[in-house]
């Protein structure tokens, strides 16, 4: 396999760049940006210089601050493949950017979890409430632990009950995250941990099994799982027919006899 790089911008707040990349020769030189850089080794091994100071990275998260100079190379002769999520410069707190210079590698293995699985989901790029529930609470477990202070966990069942009668109102066409932090008064973050903690599942899963029970009265008053993805929510058949198989065990159009 030879070098290949793809970039994108994804709609999510807080994340200004989504690179992926796998490089045998190419070295960067010393350079700067003017974001966070959350990058994750898949493999190979990488050598930089950040602010004058050596590090390697491996298998673990690491934070890059911005404004702050480093280069990158292989450690390994087959190079490395890297995943990197460019974030807003105040997607972080300023006052950490020299904690993050000092101690870049974040050693929380659940990190390296949720980076991978925001990854994938920004890959699919289908179920945006998903993406951005997954890139808030990622952001807040990154500062948590810049800060060195773990997330408040509060009890608040009317914050969940009035998220989950926006996500009722609004099953088809969705809801953004950043627009119900907004009229909720609530960060992206607070919000679905708390809608987790107190409904049982995640905003995103509770959207999707909404869309799934609306297809699936869809289909049963006859409309074809083509027109019931649409009517329902879903970008297409094949996404409903994920979710609908995955919910109830059998195809929309086994369940709807067809």
């Amino acid at each position: 396999m030879g070098e290949s790089v793809r970039s994108w911008r994804p709609d999510v707040p807080g994340i200004t760049e989504v690179l992926h990349a796998r490089f045998v020769e190419h070295a960067y030189p010393l350079h700067t940006h003017d974001t966070w850089t959350l990058l994750l080794v898949d493999s190979g091994a990488v050598h930089y210089d950040l602010g004058r100071t050596p590090h390697d990275t491996g298998s673990l998260v690491t934070l890059l601050p911005p404004h702050v100079p480093h280069d990158g190379r292989s450690l390994t002769p087959s190079g490395f493949r890297k995943r990197v999520l460019y974030l807003d410069a105040t997607a972080l707190p300023a006052g950490v950017t020299g904690r993050a210079a000092d101690a870049p590698e974040l050693p929380d293995p659940r990190l390296v979890t949720a980076v991978r699985e925001l990854h994938g989901r920004l890959l699919d790029g289908r179920d945006a409430l998903d993406v951005q529930s997954r890139a808030a609470v990622l952001l807040e477990a990154v500062d948590a632990h810049l800060r060195r202070t773990p997330p408040r966990r509060v009890r608040d069942v009317p914050l969940a009950r009035r998220l989950r009668s926006l996500l009722d109102e609004h099953v088809v066409e969705g809801f953004p995250l950043a627009a119900a932090a907004a009229e909720l008064g609530a960060s992206s973050a607070h919000l679905v941990r708390t809608f987790t903690r107190e409904v049982g599942m995640p905003p995103h899963a509770y959207l999707t099994a909404r869309r799934v029970d609306l297809a699936r009265r869809l289909l049963l008053t006859g409309v074809r799982p083509a027109e019931a993805a649409a009517l329902a929510g879903f970008h297409d058949q094949s996404h409903l027919t994920r979710h609908f198989r995955r919910v109830l065990g059998t195809t929309p159009g086994r369940f709807a006899g067809r």
